[in-house]
């Protein structure tokens, strides 16, 4: 039944559809569940770095700097084996919610940080001008600002989410890698290794492309308006020159 061009091998794929229908579930829920979090700790994080209070800057520094430097499975791993030797045991869909939740939740405390810090100083420094305190600062002048900025590599990160869902295999979860591994070396499923892994890889790649090609048309269409801003606003502020003068 083995082979790319065998139609035996694809219509067994074929007849097993609902197999791959639950591990596109399980992986979506996953994913979802894990991008709430991780937006959570990303808010938290960036907000930390930006505080402008030292011990608050190195708390966010050290999490994303633990989180980005150890990998993805090492972090999988330990928490799964961890909390079952604790005696505590949340699922493989739980366990792995939390661990790509902590895991993205650094990546998008980076990217909020780096929008905050894009807005011009002089917006902090006039808005701190008005008698606005932290949270009228963020919430009526920097982050309208800059949360235009954060969205494109946001879904890019969403992206890398949804295909870090694949981690799951390796604790025996039920996400869509999982499940097809399962189905090529099922007793009366096994054997369809192309057909399987092809139609996994399309299902990865539906869901993928749209969303990357929507945060490279978003970062593209922000440079453009910020090249046709640019030069206007170095022309209000030459009149203005010229008016004091």
């Amino acid at each position: 039944m083995s082979g790319l061009f065998s139609w035996d091998a694809w219509a067994t794929v074929w007849n097993h559809r609902e197999s791959f229908l639950l591990g596109l579930g399980n992986t979506l829920l996953t994913a979802f569940s894990a991008l709430v979090l991780a937006f959570a700790i990303g808010a938290v994080i960036g907000l930390m770095a930006t505080s402008g209070k030292k011990p608050l800057k190195f708390i966010a520094r050290v999490y994303v700097e633990f989180i980005q430097n150890t990998p993805l499975l090492l972090q999988l791993c330990f928490l799964y084996y961890a909390l079952a030797f604790a005696g505590l045991s949340l699922g493989v869909i739980r366990t792995g919610i939390i661990a790509l939740g902590v895991y993205t939740g650094a990546y998008m405390g980076e990217v909020v940080r780096a929008a905050i810090e894009s807005v011009p100083k002089g917006q902090f420094e006039a808005a701190q001008a008005q008698g606005f305190n932290y949270l009228q600062r963020m919430g009526y002048i920097i982050l309208p600002q800059s949360i235009p900025v954060m969205l494109p590599p946001m879904v890019n990160q969403v992206v890398n989410l949804f295909k870090n869902t694949s981690c799951l295999y390796i604790v025996g979860g039920a996400d869509l890698i999982s499940v097809t591994y399962s189905f090529v070396t099922g007793a009366s499923t096994g054997g369809a290794y192309a057909p399987a892994y092809i139609v996994c890889g399309a299902i990865f790649f539906v869901v993928c492309f749209p969303l990357s090609t929507l945060a490279t048309r978003w970062e593209a269409s922000l440079k453009e308006r910020k090249g046709k801003a640019d030069p206007a606003l170095r022309a209000v502020k030459r009149t203005a020159l010229k008016e004091a003068a």
